[in-house]
């Protein structure tokens, strides 16, 4: 096997388990998780699943999607679902192996949601990096804004904000009062993005530059 195709795949493990990271500190700061993890962490906290099971179950269903709007199924799709299991079982072991951060004040809750965008905006270029595949998120919003003939840009603030409506929806029906989804979700909704363009101006060039020699 080529040398560097490695790379590529140890680079999508690695940002993927860095993400789940991500994602088990933004759930650790209760302040709510990033738009695609907001489902799984509310049913999470209304049915006996972990988060990581539902993580699963719902990027497995964002698969499906995809399969049933572009009508057909292709090895990006099956590398999705096979992706999104490692996501949702790597969140479940970092929720474990820092199940000693229980912050209790505000302002330390904060932080632990700064660090956690810093966190998955790292995984998150890592994983685009490695240029195998993408997660089902991602691909649902590449799947839609092929049908609608639409820049990625532009769909994935209504597919946010979609996944978002619906967290809180399921919120309050199941739980009674928002959790999972709360104002650090928004907060990495917005933050998350321009975080990445400074990884990407300070070092995602040079794995471009590395991967593509």
């Amino acid at each position: 096997m080529d040398k560097k195709l490695i790379i590529r795949y140890i680079l999508l493990i690695l940002g993927v388990t860095i993400m789940s990271l991500g994602i088990a500190l933004s759930l650790k700061s209760t302040l709510g998780t990033p738009p695609i993890s907001c489902i799984p962490a509310v049913l999470a906290v209304s049915f006996p699943w972990t988060v990581g099971e539902f993580t699963i179950v719902f990027n497995a269903l964002l698969v499906i999607f995809q399969m049933v709007l572009l009508r057909k199924i292709t090895l990006s799709q099956i590398a999705q679902m096979l992706v999104c299991i490692l996501f949702g079982y790597m969140i479940d072991f970092n929720l474990s192996f820092i199940d000693f951060i229980n912050p209790t004040m505000y302002i330390s809750q904060w932080i632990l949601l700064i660090v956690s965008c810093l966190v998955l905006a790292f995984g998150l270029v890592i994983e685009v990096k490695s240029d195998i595949t993408m997660l089902p998120g991602d691909g649902a919003v590449v799947a839609i804004g092929e049908v609608l003939n639409k820049d990625w840009g532009k769909v994935k603030p209504f597919f946010d904000v979609t996944v978002v409506s619906i967290g809180v929806i399921l919120a309050l029906v199941f739980i009674g009062h928002l959790e999972g989804v709360r104002e650090g979700t928004i907060f990495s909704a917005i933050t998350v993005g321009f975080i990445i363009q400074f990884y990407n101006k300070a070092f995602g060039y040079k794995l471009d530059n590395y991967l593509e020699k």
